[in-house]
């Protein structure tokens, strides 16, 4: 599947959700996810939106364990079965 579809799918199940999955990006600080995704509640996750089969790059999966560490989740979203995860954890989180 590719990428743009599944972030357009994601920000309309986040959107269903009440919340919103924004574009994030730094032109200072590299390998940070596609979405910064704020739940109701004050939740926050971070979804990596990939093409089936693409894989984050080395600088990404750096980034990704530093906000694991920090207690954030970040999914790598590159199918409808991730994707669908990502939305039921994100159901069970907001208020």
């Amino acid at each position: 599947m590719r990428e743009k579809l599944l972030e357009k799918k994601l920000r309309e199940k986040v959107k269903e959700l009440g919340g919103v999955a924004l574009k994030f990006y730094s032109s200072h600080y590299t390998g940070l996810p596609d979405r910064i995704v704020f739940l109701k509640g004050g939740q926050t996750a971070f979804a990596e939106i990939k093409t089936t089969g693409q894989k984050p790059t080395p600088r990404q999966k750096v980034v990704h364990a530093l906000f694991r560490d920090l207690g954030y989740r970040v999914d790598v979203i590159d199918s409808q079965e991730t994707l669908d995860n990502f939305i039921n954890y994100c159901k069970s989180h907001a208020e």
